[in-house]
């Protein structure tokens, strides 16, 4: 088991936790140290563990790899905290535990006490690095930190601190200089199995942070936080989930954090309304669930959003669709294609939503519409709009509904809407059948012929009473294309159809498929699901069209021989 430091060349920074002997480095998703760049290789390199050191072996026939300055031609070791690993655009360094670490290297920093010695700065760096890397859970550190906690709110009580009056900025400064006191003076003989600095961290954070959540959100190799208890803490990495070693203290703090979360959002929890969704600064999407309706304890969801905009080159290097779908789809926004993505829990509709709205040209003026804001899109003439829930008094609810009808009187070119659950699909029907072409969705549902029922059933639910061959009309003039995500049980998530309803036929509405993805095994890197991205030979209607119109198009997209991911 080791870290491994990750630093960007724009000096942001994460680390990743290597479980096993062999961590992967490169572009694809079965990669636990995910690189992106044009000369970064899908499998580039490799972090091996050999008679209880680190070394880094060269994968890719093309790939470079520098330790030190020095190019490494085929395997380089064993590494050290100090050395550092060049890979196009990172630096990456090796945290070796104890446990696997032969000896300490030469010029090492010796550990002074119980305090770790901090990483030094990369080379060229002006000022210094400190990683607090997540450690296993310690009886010892709990008990900690519960008792230095305790003691820090009986000192702010005694000094009337007033925490209201302070800016974010001075309320943390403040406090860590008050734990860093407390520390120092109350507990001096703390024991070899509790990190000084580690401490003082962890009571930092559940004072008046998240919590065990802040390191959990600062790993950009985590996608989902799920705390499914205040001594058990679920996350998913590379679309695996696992346990994680940080826990919160008690209930009582896992209320103190979701409260940090929901207040400054103006929304409420509490046994009236024991369930909210909201959103972190950086937003990610929230959700939480506490007594009487959470039967174990208090319970959080975090959707991480991704702190770097992600394009179509990023599903590919992802695996989950190949350059003729990338292309296809980009021509479909382009040319306002109504689409709606569909997809089970989990398996990256909004991601996607916002992969494809990111293709809408700059000249056009879009609507967003959402649950809690997660689509981030960079046109210059953009709205977007949240729903809100009731006020304490039941009064000021705002619906996804009330959002699309209004959005029609803002002379929007298109509308996208976050997720359609209910009665607002059959007016997002009424905008894409309204001159509003482009505007897109997305939807639960386990294949592009479920998809359809959903849509009939949502309509059916918006409280008018239409004959289902209207609705089945409705559907079928509105609706252009249904791109299906599905999320395998290794965790990588790919596009399996993309569909093309064609009309309608004896009340039935009918489609049929331009691209498919056939699974063949799980035999990629770790356990990865492999397969085939292949056209079926189909031409969609509207290409046909596009090229009659003289638009250059490339219809051999929808020949060829299938491509492995």
């Amino acid at each position: 088991m080791f870290e491994v430091l990750i630093e960007t060349s724009n000096r942001d920074t994460r680390h990743v936790r290597c479980l096993n002997d062999n961590c992967g480095i490169g572009k694809s998703e079965g990669n636990l140290v995910m690189l992106q760049g044009w000369n970064i290789a899908a499998e580039h390199a490799a972090f091996r563990v050999r008679n209880g050191a680190v070394f880094i072996e060269v994968v890719g026939s093309r790939a470079t790899v520098i330790v030190n300055g020095e190019k490494v031609r085929e395997s380089h070791g064993p590494l050290h905290r100090e050395d550092i690993v060049t890979i196009g655009a990172y630096r990456l360094r090796v945290l070796v535990d104890e446990a696997i670490a032969a000896s300490p290297p030469p010029g090492a920093s010796k550990v002074a006490g119980n305090d770790s010695p901090a990483v030094a700065p990369p080379a060229g760096s002006s000022e210094s690095t400190e990683v607090m890397a997540v450690e296993p859970r310690s009886p010892d550190m709990m008990e900690y930190r519960l008792q230095v906690h305790a003691s820090l709110v009986r000192q702010m009580d005694l000094r009337r601190v007033d925490v209201h009056g302070m800016s974010d900025d001075d309320l943390r400064a403040k406090t860590s200089e008050l734990i860093d006191e407390i520390i120092e003076r109350e507990f001096a003989d703390l024991p070899m199995t509790v990190n000084r600095r580690r401490l003082a961290k962890e009571v930092l954070d559940e004072a008046i942070g998240l919590g065990p959540l802040e390191d959990l959100l600062d790993d950009d190799s985590v996608t989902e936080i799920m705390v499914n208890r205040s001594d058990q803490i679920f996350i998913e990495r590379s679309g695996r989930v696992q346990e994680s070693p940080v826990v919160f203290t008690s209930d009582k703090a896992v209320l103190a954090a979701i409260e940090r979360i929901v207040a400054p959002l103006g929304r409420r929890i509490d046994e009236s309304s024991p369930m909210v969704d909201a959103r972190l600064k950086d937003g990610s999407r929230v959700n939480a669930v506490i007594s009487p309706v959470a039967l174990r304890g208090p319970s959080i969801s975090i959707r991480k959003f991704a702190k770097r905009k992600l394009v179509g080159q990023d599903l590919m290097n992802f695996g989950s669709l190949d350059e003729r779908m990338l292309e296809f789809l980009q021509v479909a926004v382009r040319e306002r294609r109504n689409l709606v993505v569909t997809g089970g829990t989990g398996s990256g509709k909004t991601t996607l939503l916002n992969v494809l709205s990111n293709f809408i040209p700059d000249r056009e003026r879009i609507v967003t519409i959402e649950d809690a804001a997660e689509l981030k899109l960079n046109q210059p003439n953009l709205v977007g709009m949240e729903a809100r829930p009731a006020n304490l008094e039941g009064k000021g609810l705002i619906t996804i509904r009330d959002l699309v009808r209004n959005a029609l009187r803002m002379r929007p070119d298109r509308i996208i809407v976050g997720e359609c659950r209910g009665g607002e699909a059959l007016d997002m029907l009424q905008a894409m059948n309204t001159g509003h072409e482009g505007s897109m969705t997305t939807a639960h549902a386990n294949s592009p012929r479920d998809a359809l029922s959903r849509l009939e059933v949502m309509v059916l639910m918006s409280s008018m009473d239409l004959p289902m061959t209207v609705v089945r009309e409705q559907i079928s003039s509105a609706i252009d294309l249904i791109v299906h995500q599905r999320r395998f049980p290794c965790g990588s998530r790919k596009i399996t159809h993309i569909s093309e309803i064609t009309g309608i036929e004896s009340g039935t509405i009918q489609t049929q498929d331009i691209f498919t993805f056939r699974a063949r095994d799980q035999g990629g890197p770790e356990g990865k699901v492999r397969g085939t991205f292949s056209p079926t030979g189909a031409v969609p209607e509207f290409y046909e069209e596009l090229a009659e119109r003289g638009v250059p198009v490339d219809l051999s997209i929808f020949r060829g021989t299938g491509e492995e991911p």
